[in-house]
């Protein structure tokens, strides 16, 4: 296991996500119309707002006390209320499915194709995070069930340091251009 994954510029935050799976599940889920750095910092700043991170007390608080520690400022996500809802749903799932042990959902897969219908399950998992968390179980926590999921392109389990973390930054806008480049010449 790493001692951190440089996703953020808090030492804190990488440190975070890399010792607590669920953590890491929930930088995922708020990896969506943010930089890689806020989504990743937002698992702290959570545990700094409701005092730990643990999947049973958050399935269970309270819809509006969660929204409201989102909206604190700074807020955690540019989506407060969406965000607040959707890491809720990923604790009831890691409850109901995985007894609240978030690393459960890597570590029982039995293949890749398991893996990634566990991952593709959990509340705004699309194909980009199946293969974003995909690709940091098998390159940063060596994951065998996850190493069918690191794609050809650049990706968040490449990244091994802060200078890293920029590189990957710059090659995601530019894989993006391209394809929406692609998409429209087609």
């Amino acid at each position: 296991m790493p001692a951190a994954l440089y996703f953020t510029d808090s030492d804190a935050a990488n440190e975070l996500i890399a010792r607590d799976p669920l953590a890491l599940l929930i930088g995922f889920a708020l990896d969506q119309q943010v930089t890689v750095p806020t989504a990743f910092a937002g698992p702290y700043k959570l545990k700094q707002r409701i005092g730990e991170l643990d999947a049973r007390a958050i399935a269970s608080m309270d819809p509006a006390s969660l929204e409201e520690a989102f909206r604190e400022r700074p807020a955690i996500h540019r989506f407060p209320g969406s965000m607040a809802r959707r890491v809720q749903e990923l604790c009831a799932v890691v409850v109901d499915e995985y007894g609240g042990h978030a690393e459960r959902v890597w570590t029982e897969a039995e293949s890749a194709a398991d893996l990634e219908r566990r991952i593709g399950a959990l509340p705004g998992f699309g194909a980009m995070k199946i293969t974003g968390l995909g690709s940091v179980l098998a390159l940063r926590f060596g994951v065998e069930a996850a190493q069918e999921l690191v794609p050809d392109h650049p990706c968040l389990g490449a990244i091994d340091s802060p200078d890293a973390l920029a590189e990957y930054q710059a090659a995601k806008r530019a894989y993006k251009a391209a394809r929406r480049e692609q998409l429209r010449s087609a």
